[in-house]
């Protein structure tokens, strides 16, 4: 490859689902020696935690399958559209914002999915926000992160995405 597969993850406030998925999926590259090959970033549509560390409760429930949360809250910008080449959006309500800022992008190139679209081992559409409730909901946040960036990171090496 010429150069990295860029991709980001978005969720609203980008302190709990969103960084999660960058975490993961750095987690899952680092694992298969992959680092050169991709860029990670996560975003959120909203502004209300720019420059604020993931989410505490997040962090310790990635802590428990050994992976360490990284980054600092930011928004997600039009340029992103043409600065990533894979953007994930964690629910309908994430899609349908990053829609809207898509269309201020002079030429956007980044292909806008809902992230449980790659989801095989589960049958949810959209990875909750767990942020107002209790330490299961990160736990089901990180299960539909594994499982999403694992069968993106298949797909991606066996040529499958186009």
């Amino acid at each position: 490859m010429d150069s990295p597969t860029r991709l980001l993850f978005v969720c609203l406030g980008n302190i709990c689902r969103s960084p999660a998925g960058e975490n993961v999926m750095n987690h899952l590259i680092g694992k298969e020696g992959l680092e050169s090959q991709f860029v990670v970033d996560s975003a959120g549509t909203a502004g209300y935690h720019i420059g604020n560390p993931p989410d505490l409760r997040m962090g310790r429930a990635a802590k428990t399958r050994g992976i360490a949360m990284c980054g600092r809250a930011r928004q997600v910008k039009p340029s992103d559209f043409s600065d990533f080449d894979w953007i994930f959006a964690m629910d309908r309500s994430n899609y349908d914002d990053l829609v809207a800022v898509r269309k201020k992008c002079d030429a956007p190139t980044a292909k806008l999915v809902l992230f449980c679209d790659f989801c095989e081992a589960h049958s949810e559409s959209e990875v909750p926000d767990p942020y107002y409730g209790g330490p299961e909901g990160f736990d089901k946040v990180l299960d539909l992160l594994e499982d999403g960036c694992g069968v993106f990171l298949r797909k991606w090496k066996s040529g499958e995405l186009d």
